[in-house]
């Protein structure tokens, strides 16, 4: 049985301000005091913040390096500067609909993955659940690990390195991670807005570098086909993809009469805004040196004198997506029936983070191996955002809220846990994801039919499609 959370702090105090007039939340959600709430309702009397706070959220956790190297990809595949600049573009512009997402949140209060259940019933949601806390843990590890690394090279540079440099790098950059997410939503917020503060500044002077350089003109020896074009798509959009179980996450403090049109907007810019910039950082920096190593091709782009600073920018960047793929994490454990609250079950995460950050440093080399996986895993959160976001606009993000968490006694139990037609939909979104998946670790049976392209993402629009006309009475 899934369990709920009801452990809400009763000493309600009024919402208060931080220095620099930063509200810090209220009741169970202040700054640098740990959280009270989990996936439990958030009271109206306990709403607060506004549709901008989403803006910085969202801006300041897409300040990560990733998007550097996904550009630099773009090029790899074959694409000339202003093609790879077309897919950034593009792949900046779906944050319009992760960010519409979060109307689900000020709707019902509660995560994402609670939300979820109306589409796929209270058992049904339960795998896709384990499923997104893996990809979601495993992203945090690909993070933790960009920046130790980015740390230990800093160290390197001072004359410091071996094992020892790299083992401090480990910590600091998970004590950086942990501190913040275990604090809580009002902590991650004021977390996102002030480091993006700094590293908007100095990716700033990052894009100065690299796009004076940038070859404008260069041409791959053979036109991309559509086996570039559709994996350049894939990795701009995985990213942004991942993002679907969390919007909520993130949205359920915000009052009810919170518009659709700014929350939108305030998230949707945040989150293009800084995709495209550092997206179009990694486009320039590929025309120009060889990116295999995306973090030594662009250091040696750069002057002696912002080396370090580019390492620090690498190191922070990876903090602040950790930071919210961590808190989200602990959120989805309790959807799956942790009966801990939220600061207690985020351990669990951080735990596996740690075991799998240190298996990567120092056991031995999986991280690329992971990246395999969690590109494999697309085939999955792919249709299974498609069901939610069809879902979504059938009900026009109305939900019973108390049903939510009602377990057997509430409607989204449906008659077995089940709900059939989400369950058929992402089923079919899958088995379309799988057939056209062009991955390190599977290639689909279509993909050599279709030219190499691989059309895993639109597995999101084949069971949004499938949903509709199945759910439109049950809904």
């Amino acid at each position: 049985m899934v369990s709920q959370q009801t452990d809400v702090q009763t000493d309600v105090r009024p919402e208060q301000q931080a220095p620099g007039g930063i509200r810090t939340g209220v009741a169970g959600d202040e700054v640098f005091h740990v959280e009270t709430h989990g996936i439990d309702p958030i009271p109206d009397e306990e709403r607060h913040g506004s549709a901008k706070d989403l803006f910085w959220l969202w801006f300041g956790s897409n300040l990560t390096f990733t998007y550097v190297i996904n550009g630099a990809l773009a090029v790899a595949f074959g694409l000339t500067f202003w093609q790879a600049t077309a897919v950034v573009v593009i792949g900046g512009l779906s944050f319009f609909a992760i960010s519409a997402a979060g109307l689900s949140g000020i709707r019902t209060g509660t995560a994402t993955l609670v939300i979820s259940r109306a589409a796929f019933g209270v058992l049904g949601n339960v795998p896709a659940g384990v499923l997104n806390w893996i990809v979601g843990i495993g992203y945090t590890i690909v993070n933790t690990v960009v920046g130790t690394l980015a740390l230990e090279t800093f160290f390197a540079d001072f004359g410091w390195s071996g094992d020892a440099p790299r083992a401090i790098a480990l910590l600091v950059t998970l004590a950086l991670t942990f501190a913040v997410a275990m604090w809580g939503h009002a902590t991650v917020q004021l977390a996102e807005r002030w480091l993006a503060y700094g590293l908007a500044a100095g990716f700033g002077v990052l894009l100065v570098f690299l796009l004076p350089g940038a070859d404008l003109s260069a041409a791959p020896e053979a036109a991309p086909g559509a086996s570039g074009w559709s994996l350049a798509f894939v990795v701009m959009l995985a990213a942004p993809f991942s993002y679907l179980p969390m919007p909520a996450d993130y949205t359920r403090y915000l009052p009810r009469d919170t518009s659709l049109r700014s929350i939108t907007w305030s998230g949707a810019l945040g989150g293009f805004i800084s995709s495209v910039a550092l997206g179009i950082a990694g486009v320039a920096a590929a025309t120009q040196t060889d990116m295999t190593d995306a973090v030594a091709g662009t250091e040696a782009l750069l002057p002696g004198w912002f080396q370090p600073l580019f390492l620090l920018l690498v190191l922070l960047g990876s903090v602040t997506n950790s930071i919210i793929t961590l808190y989200s994490s602990s959120l989805n454990l309790q959807v799956l029936g942790i009966p801990w609250s939220r600061a207690k079950a985020i351990v669990i995460s951080v735990a596996v983070t740690a075991l799998g950050s240190l298996g990567a440093l120092f056991l031995v080399d999986f991280t690329e191996s992971l990246l395999g996986f969690l590109s494999l895993l697309i085939i999955v959160f792919a249709p299974w955002g498609g069901v939610f976001l069809a879902d979504m606009l059938l009900r026009r993000c109305q939900y019973d809220a108390d049903a939510l968490h009602a377990g057997r006694d509430g409607a989204y139990w449906y008659r077995t846990g089940f709900h059939t037609p989400g369950l058929t939909a992402l089923a079919a979104g899958i088995v379309f994801a799988a057939l056209t998946c062009d991955s390190e670790l599977w290639t689909g049976p279509l993909v050599a039919p279709l030219g190499g392209a691989d059309l895993t993402l639109l597995g999101a629009v084949v069971s949004a499609l499938v949903y509709w006309p199945l759910a439109r009475r049950t809904v």
